[in-house]
């Protein structure tokens, strides 16, 4: 059986050729009983390599090692492991003032990379690097001994003329190098536009990249440039190649019945979707009875893996997006139309297919027994939250209200939700609870108003039912140890916990923890945090303080949400590695040998190292456009008054916090009444030489907008008196 390739290439197999070579793991294991890198021909002997056929394949074979950082070649031809010549394989992530970080593919400690280094590649670059020793901070330091990965094909930009010479200057701060343009290739840009420069020639410790001008955007705050920088800053795929569309296209709209069975058959349940009201891809339904002693709760999950196969196009394109992206006005699928909003989607009155996971909720909230089934099943309704919500409050479901079966279950699942929400409490998960700013456009696009969108019972209710299955879904993997992703959420840095203790005392929070904090300690925190006018503040440096969650290939529980196991099963529409889950549901439920499987171990964790990284791309790429859209709107604003939050002090100013919108901008320390400030990094506070006036963390203040950079996504303020 061909292994699926996580790369999306079609790269070179010994069925091109009739022949055989030796497969990865046979020259891994020979480099490593050697002890010492090899040629390529002590490779073909030590291997006993012996057709022309077979060499040429063992020599492509090796090329395409040394491009996936499994292999190193050496200036002496020979092929060596990376980890025995002490290199470190990982992506770059570049700082705005020149110096940068490579985060390691296997987790380990982040890699010092200096300015000068730094030169030779762009964020985002996948590398080898030598570590070289430590800083004056104690930081492991790296230098690039090569690139494996260019991350950036293209940059998107100011064009710029000085003296004569065009360039591109990176809309991305964290692309510190700028594009020189040849007049030639300006492709009749103006000074100030937006465009797309295609790199020609790869940056260099000498050499800056040089590129050409592909597209010209426009100008940066026309409605809509926002999202259009955004994706191509950070390399989002949005064009769908071809034949992709056509393959989702071909499955029709509706499920053949072929396709029905063997399928346990839920058409009888009322399973409803409950999603915002915007929503167009709906891939949860969920439905519960009350028990004598407990929930019989069914969590239906959007089939997909019935219809996107390992590679083909569209699971290419899938694995290449790994997740959909979610922009105020616009939705980059990582599916089609045809299956994310069309047959995959479980819209209402309409037979879909789906991976149901079937449970029984004690009355403590414990899942006593669960099952996985695919199944058939036809939606009794399309609910939005506020519906929902409503329904709690009033006990009218609007639209629906005489449908009494559907009813019943919103009761049982509300009775549900409170007593999952008891044990989310006695566990100590942390619950991050914030409000969130949706935008308002006018007909034009542009940004005319900013929405507070509160959280109601049924966001939370659906996010329990999710978590719940999730877990589930973890267990059974575990249970029977097929390599997929499971989402990892490590305990905080400890670099972290010092500052984060130190902000807290000053706020006149206890600090639960000493040396091992536990998810509790952090609830503890939230707990105490309830009800204070700089709530917000808290939550957001708690946030900050977590590690990032990413997937793996070995589970090693989720620290926020305070679980032993923990994977992504509920989306598989627009997250790829819930589609990854799916797939080994479904090998496990057909009893298929692990030799059938079509992961191993190393391609799962490839795949689990991209889409953690296209997943941080994504969350980057949208607040990208908040933070442009934010401007854009403030930008209109210039010289209204506003009442604010002092969110950050630094030696230059403070950072202050708008109750509207949740929008941030500077004061400038020049901007403070006059008087000589000194700044106290412990205490986080600004104090008048002169007068003793103290400004602090959590201060309420009135500011004026005073100027609005769009390009650089900054924003001015000054205090009003």
């Amino acid at each position: 059986m061909t292994k699926y390739n996580p790369g999306g290439k079609k790269r070179f197999e010994s069925r091109e050729i009739n022949a055989t070579a030796p497969e990865r793991n046979e020259i891994i294991a020979m480099l490593e009983k050697h002890g010492q890198p090899m040629q390529r021909k002590e490779l073909v002997r030590a291997l006993k390599v012996e057709s022309d056929d077979s060499r040429e394949i063992l020599r492509r074979r090796l090329r395409a090692m040394v491009r996936d950082g499994q292999l190193v070649q050496t200036r002496r031809r020979a092929f060596g492991l990376p980890a025995k010549m002490d290199l470190v394989k990982g992506r770059i992530s570049s700082h705005r003032d020149g110096f940068g970080f490579l985060i390691p593919d296997d987790g380990g400690t982040d890699l010092y990379i200096t300015s000068r280094e730094m030169r030779k590649v762009l964020h985002g670059d996948r590398v080898l690097a030598a570590v070289t020793g430590t800083d004056r901070q104690g930081r492991r330091e790296g230098m690039i001994a090569e690139v494996l990965e260019r991350a950036n094909d293209s940059i998107v930009g100011r064009y710029v003329e000085e003296n004569g010479i065009a360039l591109v200057v990176p809309d991305d701060p964290r692309i510190n190098q700028d594009v020189m343009i040849p007049l030639k290739d300006t492709l009749g840009a103006r000074p100030g536009q937006v465009v797309v420069a295609t790199i020609v020639t790869e940056p260099t410790e000498r050499k800056s990249p040089v590129g050409k001008i592909t597209e010209i955007l426009g100008q940066s705050g026309a409605p809509g440039m926002a999202t259009e920088i955004a994706i191509r800053s950070h390399g989002l795929p949005f064009e769908w190649p071809d034949g992709v569309e056509a393959e989702a296209g071909a499955f029709g709209e509706e499920v053949p019945e072929d396709m029905k069975t063997g399928r346990k058959d839920l058409r009888d349940l009322p399973l409803v979707t409950i999603d915002g009201a915007d929503a167009r891809d709906f891939d949860d339904a969920v439905f519960a009875r009350k028990q004598s002693k407990g929930w019989r709760l069914i969590v239906a999950i959007a089939e997909v893996s019935s219809y996107v196969q390992p590679g083909s196009a569209l699971d290419d394109e899938a694995v290449r997006r790994a997740t959909s992206v979610y922009f105020p006005s616009r939705v980059i699928p990582m599916l089609p139309e045809a299956l994310s909003n069309g047959l995959c989607s479980l819209k209402p009155a309409v037979d879909r297919l789906c991976l149901a996971c079937e449970m029984t909720v004690s009355d403590d909230g414990t899942v006593k027994r669960s099952r996985f089934v695919a199944a058939v099943m036809n939606s009794s309704a399309r609910l939005t939250y506020q519906q929902v919500a409503d329904y709690y409050e009033s006990g009218v479901l609007k639209h629906h209200d005489d449908m009494d079966d559907v009813k019943s279950s919103l009761d049982d699942l509300h009775s549900l939700y409170k007593t999952l929400l008891a044990a989310r409490l006695k566990r100590g998960a942390i619950g991050f609870e914030s409000t969130e700013y949706g935008f308002q456009f006018d007909q034009r696009g542009a940004v005319a108003g900013l929405i507070a969108q509160e959280r109601n019972d049924a966001h939370k209710l659906i996010e329990e039912c999710m978590i719940l299955a999730n877990v589930e879904a973890a267990r059974f993997l575990l249970k029977n140890k097929l390599p997929a992703p499971y989402r990892v959420h490590a305990s905080p840095p400890e670099g972290k916990l010092e500052a984060l203790g130190q902000f807290l005392r000053g706020q006149g929070i206890t600090v639960p923890w000493r040396d091992d904090p536990q998810p509790k300690d952090f609830e503890a925190v939230v707990l105490q945090a309830q009800g204070r006018p700089d709530e917000h503040l808290i939550m957001a440096v708690l946030l900050r303080s977590q590690s990032l969650a990413a997937y793996q290939p070995g589970n090693e529980g989720h620290f926020g949400l305070a679980l032993d196991a923990y994977t992504h099963f509920t989306s598989p529409i627009r997250r790829y590695p819930d589609l990854l889950v799916h797939r080994a549901i479904h090998h496990l439920l057909s009893r298929s040998g692990k030799s059938d499987y079509p992961y191993s171990g190393g391609q799962m964790s490839e795949l689990c190292a991209r889409c953690s990284f296209n997943a941080r791309r994504a969350e980057e790429a949208e607040r990208d456009v908040i933070d442009r859209l934010k401007c854009a709107y403030l930008e209109t604003r210039i010289g209204e008054e506003f009442e604010g939050l002092v969110s950050g002090v630094t030696s230059f100013g403070l950072f202050v916090e708008l109750d509207y919108g949740r929008i941030s901008g500077l004061v400038h320390v020049t901007g403070l009444p006059n008087d000589y400030y000194h700044f106290d990094p412990v205490a986080h506070r600004m104090k008048g030489e002169r007068t003793g006036r103290v400004f602090q963390l959590a201060d309420r203040v009135k500011v004026r907008v005073v100027t609005v950079n769009l390009d650089e996504r900054k924003i001015d303020f000054e205090l009003v008196e």
